[in-house]
């Protein structure tokens, strides 16, 4: 199943993140390569929080899917961190997301080459063993 998130869609999840954030002291945003990039990038001119090269303590760290956790666990340990993800294929447990779906959807954000969407999923699932 493919779904397609689109900008107005990511305006809306910037908002609900930023408005969880408000009140919250960082002393910095990490977005992880490649996927949480545009939204660390978004985030920090909404928080107006500085956009860091790498995670350190108190910061606020954000990526676009939590599928397995391989990505975000290696920052899991990093003292007073904030994780947010725009979406969760689990419940989330110490991370925070804006949406929930199933492992089995896809999606296609505003920022990838559409066109390409159907070969990134299957390269994915190939390379992941999921087939």
């Amino acid at each position: 199943m493919i779904s397609h998130y689109t900008w107005n869609e990511f305006d809306k999840s910037v908002e609900q993140i930023a408005n969880k954030c408000r009140f919250k002291e960082f002393s910095g945003i990490y977005g992880v390569p490649r996927g949480g990039l545009c939204l660390a990038v978004a985030l920090s001119h909404k928080l107006k929080i500085e956009l860091i090269s790498e995670p350190i303590k108190n910061s606020l760290i954000v990526d676009d899917v939590y599928e397995t956790g391989i990505t975000l666990t290696t920052f899991k340990n990093i003292e007073g961190a904030m994780f947010f993800v725009l979406f969760s294929k689990i419940k989330p447990t110490w991370w925070n997301t804006v949406h929930v779906t199933k492992k089995s959807q896809w999606i296609v954000f505003p920022w990838e080459n559409t066109l390409n969407s159907k070969s990134d999923r299957e390269e994915y699932i190939k390379k992941r063993g999921l087939s």
